[in-house]
């Protein structure tokens, strides 16, 4: 039997570009930093602007291929229990399928949290086991590449 979690929607005024995200991962000692384009048409950001989502004490990452054709093909493991692709989520509750991915990266530290955090992106799927996390928009970025 399956046992579904619970998603929560987490990223309330805010989201990242759809088009062209171009996340990327910063490990930083018991953190990890998940920095991203903006959404500059829907929210307020403007274009260029990145975004950064700190997951503090983290027991385990992941950034791993699952795009939005897949997950609207139903080939991603919450294709059909995710409220919808493109936003960040924390799923609570029991979850028989968390472990399934075998791209896991190990990322140890003191007090590691188990809270499951979910961001999908256009092109990626962002996932992390962690005490915490909090956003921040940068102040001043560079524009896309």
């Amino acid at each position: 039997m399956f046992n579904k979690p619970t998603f929560v929607k987490l990223n309330t005024g805010w989201n990242a570009e759809p088009n062209a995200p171009f996340p990327e991962v910063i490990i930083d000692s018991g953190s990890i930093q998940l920095r991203f384009y903006l959404n500059p048409w829907i929210h307020v950001a403007r274009p260029g602007q990145k975004g950064t989502i700190t997951f503090v004490n983290c027991s385990r990452w992941r950034l791993g291929l699952t795009n939005d054709e897949g997950w609207y093909r139903g080939q991603c493991r919450y294709s059909r229990v995710a409220p919808e692709w493109g936003h960040f989520y924390e799923l609570i509750g029991d979850d028989d399928c968390c472990d399934d991915p075998q791209d896991w990266i190990s990322h140890h530290s003191p007090n590691a949290g188990q809270r499951h955090f979910l961001f999908y992106f256009r092109d990626e799927t962002f996932e992390c086991f962690c005490a915490d996390w909090r956003y921040q928009a940068d102040r001043v970025s560079a524009g896309p590449p």
